[in-house]
Formats: C-alpha cells, sequence, structure tokens
C-alpha cells in the first residue's frame, strides 16, 4: 500500500510544469479560442471540434485522390 502512494505522489509532482512558461487554463483557452477551427489540434472531449475537424480532411484528401468532382 505504501508502495503505490509513493508512485502516486512520485507521478503527481513528475507532472507538474518546471519553468516559467507554463500557461494557465484562461490563456490556454483564449488561445484556442483565437485560433481556426480548422487549424485546432486534436482535443479528447471536444466532439464538435474533433468531427469538423475530421470531415473537412476526409473531404480535402477525396478531391485529391480521387481527382475533381
Amino acid at each position: 500500500m505504501k508502495r503505490w502512494i509513493l508512485l502516486l505522489a512520485i507521478i503527481s509532482v513528475a507532472g507538474l510544469p518546471v519553468d516559467g512558461d507554463a500557461m494557465t487554463r484562461a490563456e490556454y483557452r483564449g488561445q484556442i479560442r483565437a485560433t481556426p477551427i480548422l487549424a485546432r489540434p486534436y482535443r479528447a472531449g471536444h466532439f464538435y471540434g474533433n468531427t469538423v475537424r475530421r470531415r473537412h480532411h476526409r473531404q480535402t484528401v477525396s478531391r485529391t485522390v480521387g481527382g475533381q468532382r
């Protein structure tokens, strides 16, 4: 039991930012919202944005691979 607690403590400390460049949630959210939806990174749980990017990518690829429609 003590090993699990120690392991959990080490993992949680290892995930903390160590440099001064760490962004707050509000800054990160503002940066994401300022980015066009097609240029945003994949984010787990963000179904709408991920679906829009996926559909856009599939349409772009199918147009270039299958020729002009």
